[in-house]
């Protein structure tokens, strides 16, 4: 009964695979196709014209030949084939120098919502420290009972968290307030990634040091050469703040804070200290000058604002955007939204230039403080349009337009906090650009 059962279970699968038009596993056909290099041409030729189903499939010459042998060790790349997937330094706003500089994600080549590791955006102060994780120590201080200082041994024994969590820089969209400087989203809005963070609740190290009573602020420092530092409040520190020293499954990249960085979720990408090496406690913020002047925001009054930390709802439309061409038919919109205070709740798409919107499809998961993927089926009919995306998130904030923005902060100078509505047009011809403005 046994032999019987394999014996019809194995034809079941020779039938099914027959079925299925398999040539790889019809070693008659496959040998006919194997002698003509014409032939193997000839079908490829079939298959990119898009001729029926009749035609015989191709077989590749990776068909025909011994396949890369495995290593004994090593660590995996991405494809050749993929090789022009890179971050890339701005080209629109140049830096005379590249060490206090960024790179940018490439957005409309990132599938799904995690960015791989090798393409998280870059913003440096003073280049990339190499860091000996043996030697680094992190040390705790200042208004606590018990001062503290850890290896990196030290800290690997702690009990750890890994959260998805977006990123962004509070200066991403910078060159784009009011007039099209940027030709891709990779430039408008690539210093944006997501990823899974893995390290200790900040929490955890305070309770064991011990917070004195009057502790508001904490100041986090790296052990980079500009010793970038930010303060940062206790309640945010308590309530969900990271000591990080990996990334989707591995150490921290050197660019990235290699071995230990400090993770704010939701809040503007400065704060989350890199290369960190300590945290102190005090009764007031230490108004460094990345406080008093970089990272702050010019006000309609004249006045500047201090610690604006929180990314608001946010979102961009990533296919089709700049630089790409689209044709007359069917298109699905994709985009992504995201916001620190909370979830996305929904996201709509303008096809007409703002004259209506359509509710997108969010694709699950949809998390807190996270990249959330929008889709959209459209048939464009060819002619000249303008399309966007609008965020709503799970506090009801919806996304701005540019000119809403500006009847409450002043737009001149180098504006951080741009999380206005952006367009992208699409000529006749079906090329997409940059329609800011």
């Amino acid at each position: 009964m046994k032999n019987s059962n394999t014996t019809r279970l194995m034809e079941a699968a020779r039938t099914e695979l027959q079925v299925g038009g398999s040539l790889t596993h019809d070693p008659g056909r496959r040998a006919l196709l194997g002698r003509s290099a014409t032939a193997v041409a000839a079908g490829v030729t079939a298959l990119a014209a898009g001729r029926s189903a009749a035609a015989p499939l191709a077989v590749p010459a990776a068909n025909l030949a011994m396949g890369r042998a495995l290593p004994e060790s090593e660590y995996g790349m991405p494809s050749k084939f993929e090789a022009h997937v890179k971050r890339r330094r701005t080209d629109v706003f140049v830096n005379k120098q590249n060490f206090s500089d960024w790179s940018m994600t490439p957005l409309h080549q990132q599938h799904g919502t995690v960015t791989p590791n090798g393409l998280i955006y870059e913003r440096h102060h003073n280049g990339v420290p190499e860091i000996n994780p043996d030697e680094h120590r992190f040390a705790i201080h200042g208004m606590v009972k018990q001062p503290l200082v850890f290896t990196m041994s030290d800290l690997m024994k702690y009990p750890s968290v890994s959260k998805f969590y977006f990123m962004e820089c509070s200066g991403n969209g910078l060159t784009d307030w009011l007039k099209a400087a940027s030709k891709t989203v990779q430039q408008t809005h690539g210093m944006l990634s997501c990823a899974q963070w893995t390290g200790i609740p900040v929490s955890t190290l305070l309770q064991e040091a011990g917070v004195m009573p009057g502790a508001t602020w904490a100041l986090a420092e790296g052990a980079d050469g500009a010793a970038h530092a930010r303060s940062i409040p206790m309640q945010k520190m308590l309530e969900d703040a990271l000591i990080v020293y990996a990334a989707n499954g591995e150490m921290l990249r050197p660019e990235n804070g290699y071995p230990l960085r400090l993770f704010i979720p939701g809040w503007e990408g400065n704060v989350s200290i890199k290369w960190l090496r300590r945290i102190k406690l005090g009764d007031q913020p230490w108004n460094l000058r990345s406080e008093t002047a970089r990272y702050t925001d010019p006000m309609p009054d004249g006045k500047w604002r201090q610690f604006s930390f929180a990314m608001e709802a946010k979102s961009v439309v990533t296919s089709p955007s700049g630089g790409m061409t689209v044709r007359p038919g069917e298109i699905e919109i994709l985009g992504f939204a995201w916001s620190g205070q909370g979830s996305i709740r929904a996201v709509d798409v303008t096809l007409d230039g703002g004259r209506t919107w359509q509710e997108a499809t969010l694709e699950p998961p949809v998390l807190d403080k996270c990249l959330t993927r929008f889709r959209l089926r459209w048939k464009w009919d060819g002619r000249p349009t303008s399309i966007a995306s609008r965020a709503v998130d799970s506090t009801g904030y919806v996304q701005p337009t540019v000119e809403e923005i500006k009847k409450v902060r002043a737009i001149t100078g180098f504006v951080q906090h741009h999380n206005g509505i952006f367009p992208w047009s699409i000529d006749a011809a079906g090329e997409v650009k940059n329609a800011i403005a």
